[in-house]
């Protein structure tokens, strides 16, 4: 499939996404996040994202932990479809940067995740990004990331 034909029909999903308010088959069209498995849960406008226990997400399978890199793209993840849901984007923003702090291990068990709009200007978003495992005030790790909006 040529870019452009990956785009527009990226942008049809888009749009039934957005009209129909139910989210999940946006993060089947992203290829990682299918991958890694993530799912999520709309309360409103409040969403929660889900990365389910999966072995194939492990760094270390004899503590067992989980992977730094899944971890993160879990949130990065999270946070660019926080984006689009919140902001009704017609379009994937483009990620500037991605900060994360890792503050415990994660364990071999579902990760959660909620993501707050911090700053939104014209073009430029930041948004903060707090993953746990079984209570939200003890996070596993938490992300700071700045996304150019496009159309």
């Amino acid at each position: 499939m040529k870019r452009a034909d990956a785009s527009e029909e990226f942008r049809q999903v888009l749009e039934k996404v957005h009209a129909t308010g139910v989210y999940q088959e946006l993060l089947e069209s992203i290829p990682y996040a299918s991958m890694l498995g993530v799912q999520l849960t709309t309360f409103g406008r409040d969403v929660i994202f889900d990365l389910p226990a999966n072995e194939d997400n492990l760094g270390n399978p004899l503590l067992p932990a989980l992977h730094g890199g899944a971890v993160g793209g879990f949130m990065e993840v999270a946070a660019s479809v926080h984006l689009v849901i919140t902001q009704m984007l017609p379009a994937m923003p483009k990620i500037v940067d991605f900060s994360i702090d890792f503050l415990r291990a994660g364990r071999h068990q579902n990760l959660y995740a909620e993501c707050e709009l911090i700053r939104q200007g014209s073009r430029v978003a930041n948004v903060y990004v707090r993953a746990w495992q079984t209570r939200r005030e003890d996070a596993i790790a938490t992300a700071r990331a700045h996304f150019l909006m496009v159309d």
